[in-house]
C-alpha cells in the first residue's frame, strides 16, 4: 500500500492499494527501464525528424520560390539606403559609342559553391541605370587627351546613382571593344593611360591598371555566354530531375570521373556586320592534326567561375568563334557585289546589258517576287528584279559558307568541336530572331521545316501585297520597308549559315531565336563583371564560417540542452519509480514483521488476549 499526504495548502490522506494500481507499477524494475528507454529514443527521433524537416524542407522551397521570383524583383527599384548592398559599375567602349552600366548585389550567402547574385541597378522609375554617349571613343586615337573629359559624364551620371559611402568600395571596368582592336597598339595604350590617370583624380571608385583594357572578340563572346547563362540559372546546383544535366570532363582532371551538372545553353548571334557562335564544349576534344590544335586553343576558353580556384565545379571549357563578312548585312554586299561582277562579265561575254537598264534588269531569286532594287558599284547602277525563288537564293549563297572537306570545321573552314545534338540547347540573337519573328512572326521555338515553308511563301507573294500588308500594320511594330525588301534573302542566309555553316540537322529542334530572356536584354558587360568579381565572395565566406563556426556552437547547445532535458526527465522518472518500488518492499517487510497487538493498537483497540496452545 502507497500512503500519500499533504499539509498545504489543506491537510490529506489517502492510501492506494498495489491492487488497484496501473500495470505498469506491478512491473518488474528490469520492464520499467526498457519501457522509459524506448520512450525517450522515440520521443529524440521524432523530435529531430521534425527538426530537420522543417530546416531543410523550408530551405528547399524558399530556394524553388526565390527562382520564379527573381523575374519579378528583378524589377523592383534598387534601394541604395540598404548596407549590405555591392555595387559595380562596366562601361562598354564600342565602335559607335559608349555605355556604361551599373550593378548591384546583395551579400555572398557564404556557400563556396554559388555565385554572387547580379542583377543591373534600377533607379526610382524602376528603369535601368544605363547611359549612353556618342561617338565611340576610337574616335580620340589623335587625341588621347581628351578621353578622360569624354568619358566623365558616364562617371558622373553612375556616381550620382550609386550611394557616396559605397563609392570606394565599388570596381569601375572600362572595357573597349571592336572601334579600339583595329588601332594601333601605340594609341590604344595612350587612350588608356589617360583614363589610368584622371579617372583616379576626380572620383573614387575602385579602379586599377587592370580595370581598363581592350578586351578581345573571344573574351566578349565568353562574356556574352556567362551573361546569358547566368540569367538562365544554368550556373545554379540542382537536385531537380526535371532539369537538363550533362557528365563534364573539367579540363585538367581528366583521369577524374565526369561531374554532373545543369547543362548550359549556347548562343548564336548574328548582327549587321559578323556572326558568333558560343558554347560549352563537356568532353575532352580531340584533333586531326597539330595544325588544327593549334587553332583551337585561340578558340577555347578554360575558366573558372568560382571563387576558390581549387573547386572545379564551376570550371568551363567553351568554344567562341566570330566570323567577320558574315553578318546579314555584310553578307548582302557580298552577294550584291558577286551579282555585280558576274552579271558585267556575263554582258562582256554575250553582248549583252542585263542589269544595266531599269527595262533590262537582272532577276535576283533573293528578293521577294516583282521586288525592284538597285545597287551601285565604281559609279555603275545595276538594276535588280525579284523572282521570289527561295531554294534557288539558297543554292546560290550557299558557296559563301567558305565551307571545307576537312572535319570539325564550319564556316570559312575554322575548327568547330563536335555538338552533341541530343543533349545541347542554343538561343539565337539579333538576326535570327528577326528573321523569324518580325515578317514571319513566327519567333520563340525554331522549327526547320515549318521555316522553310514560310520563307518559301513569303518570297513568293507579289512585292504589292508584302506592301498592302505592311500598310495594314500585320508585321512587327519595328519592321520596315528595308526589313521587307531584304527578309527574302536574310532568311535563307540564316538557315544556310545555321545547317550548312554550323552543320546543325534540319532536324534540330533545341534552337530558342529571342530579343530578350526574361524580358530583359542580356549584355555582356553582366558576364564582364560577374566574371571580374568572382573573387570577392571570398571575404563573405570567410566572415560567414567566422559565424558559422558560432551559430554552430550555438545550434549544439540548443539540441544538447533538449537533449540534456530529456535525459534529466529519463533519470527523474526512473527514480520516482525505484522509489515507489523502495516504499512497496518496506511495507511488505512491515506486514511480515509486525505483532498483532501492534496491528490492533494502530486500529485503537484494546489488545486481546490470545489462547495458548
Amino acid at each position: 500500500r502507497i500512503n500519500i499526504s499533504c499539509l498545504l495548502p489543506a491537510s490529506w490522506h489517502f492510501s492506494l492499494s498495489p491492487v488497484g494500481c496501473p500495470r505498469i507499477l506491478n512491473t518488474t524494475l528490469r520492464q520499467i527501464v526498457v519501457i522509459g528507454i524506448v520512450a525517450a529514443a522515440v520521443s529524440l527521433l521524432y523530435y529531430s525528424l521534425v527538426i530537420i524537416r522543417n530546416k531543410y524542407g523550408r530551405a528547399y522551397r524558399d530556394k524553388r520560390f526565390h527562382r520564379y521570383l527573381a523575374r519579378v524583383t528583378d524589377t523592383e527599384a534598387t534601394d541604395t539606403n540598404n548596407p549590405n548592398l555591392n555595387y559595380g559599375i562596366v562601361v562598354d567602349c564600342g565602335s559607335s559609342g559608349s555605355r556604361i552600366f551599373v550593378y548591384c548585389w546583395p551579400r555572398h550567402n557564404g556557400n563556396p559553391h554559388d555565385l554572387l547574385d547580379i542583377k543591373q541597378m534600377r533607379d526610382k522609375n524602376r528603369k535601368p541605370v544605363v547611359m549612353k554617349i556618342k561617338p565611340g571613343i576610337s574616335e580620340f586615337a589623335s587625341s588621347p587627351e581628351k578621353v578622360s573629359d569624354y568619358i566623365s559624364p558616364l562617371l558622373s551620371f553612375a556616381a550620382e546613382h550609386v550611394p557616396r559611402v559605397k563609392h570606394k568600395e565599388t570596381p569601375l571596368y572600362i572595357l573597349c571593344t571592336a572601334g579600339m582592336r583595329i588601332l594601333p597598339e601605340s594609341q590604344q595604350k595612350a587612350i588608356l593611360e589617360d583614363l589610368l590617370t584622371d579617372i583616379p583624380v576626380h572620383f573614387d571608385f575602385l579602379f586599377s591598371d587592370s580595370h581598363a583594357e581592350v578586351i578581345s572578340g573571344k573574351q566578349e563572346g565568353v562574356y556574352a555566354w556567362i551573361g546569358i547563362n547566368f540569367v538562365l540559372g544554368r550556373f545554379e546546383h540542382t537536385d531537380d530531375e526535371d532539369e537538363a544535366i550533362v557528365e563534364v570532363h573539367v579540363p585538367g582532371s581528366e583521369d577524374k570521373e565526369a561531374i554532373v551538372r545543369k547543362r548550359t545553353v549556347g548562343i548564336l548571334d548574328m548582327g549587321g556586320v559578323s556572326t558568333q557562335i558560343a558554347y560549352e564544349v563537356p568532353k575532352t576534344v580531340s584533333f586531326a592534326s597539330s595544325q588544327q590544335e593549334e587553332v583551337a586553343k585561340n578558340l577555347l576558353a578554360e575558366f573558372n567561375l568560382g571563387c576558390d580556384a581549387h573547386q572545379t565545379e564551376h570550371v568551363y571549357r567553351v568554344y567562341v568563334a566570330t566570323f567577320l563578312g558574315f553578318g546579314g548585312n555584310a553578307a548582302r554586299q557580298r552577294y550584291e557585289d558577286s551579282l555585280f561582277s558576274s552579271a558585267a562579265l556575263r554582258n562582256r561575254v554575250l553582248g549583252k546589258q542585263i542589269g544595266m537598264t531599269s527595262d533590262s534588269p537582272y532577276l535576283d531569286p533573293c528578293l521577294p517576287l516583282d521586288a525592284q532594287d538597285e545597287i551601285q558599284q565604281n559609279g555603275q547602277i545595276m538594276y535588280l528584279r525579284g523572282t521570289g525563288d527561295f531554294n534557288l537564293c539558297r543554292e546560290i549563297i550557299q558557296p559563301f559558307m567558305n565551307k571545307t572537306n576537312e572535319t570539325q570545321t564550319s564556316l570559312n573552314g575554322v575548327y568547330q568541336p563536335t555538338v552533341h545534338f541530343q543533349n545541347s540547347e542554343f538561343y539565337g540573337f539579333s538576326e535570327f530572331y528577326y528573321c523569324t519573328e518580325d515578317v514571319l512572326r513566327m519567333g520563340g521555338d525554331y522549327n526547320a521545316a515549318k521555316f522553310i515553308k514560310a520563307a518559301k511563301d513569303y518570297c513568293a507573294t507579289k512585292w504589292s501585297v508584302l506592301r498592302e500588308r505592311f500598310d495594314r500594320g500585320l508585321y512587327a511594330s519595328h519592321a520596315d520597308l528595308h526589313r521587307l525588301k531584304y527578309q527574302c534573302f536574310k532568311s535563307a542566309w540564316m538557315y544556310e549559315v545555321f545547317h550548312s555553316g554550323f552543320s546543325f540537322p534540319v532536324s534540330y529542334s533545341n534552337l530558342k531565336t529571342a530579343l530578350q530572356v526574361y524580358d530583359k536584354e542580356v549584355q555582356w558587360t553582366l558576364g564582364a563583371i560577374l566574371y571580374r568579381t568572382r573573387f570577392l565572395p571570398l571575404r563573405d565566406i570567410q566572415q560567414e564560417n567566422f559565424r558559422a563556426n558560432h551559430s554552430h556552437w550555438r545550434s549544439f547547445s540548443f539540441v544538447y540542452n533538449h537533449y540534456l532535458f530529456f535525459a534529466c526527465f529519463l533519470v527523474v522518472l526512473l527514480s520516482i519509480l525505484l522509489y515507489l518500488l523502495r516504499l512497496r518492499r518496506i511495507h511488505r517487510r512491515m506486514l511480515h514483521t509486525s505483532s498483532p497487538a501492534s496491528l490492533w493498537m494502530e486500529e485503537g483497540l484494546p489488545p486481546q488476549k490470545i489462547a495458548g496452545p
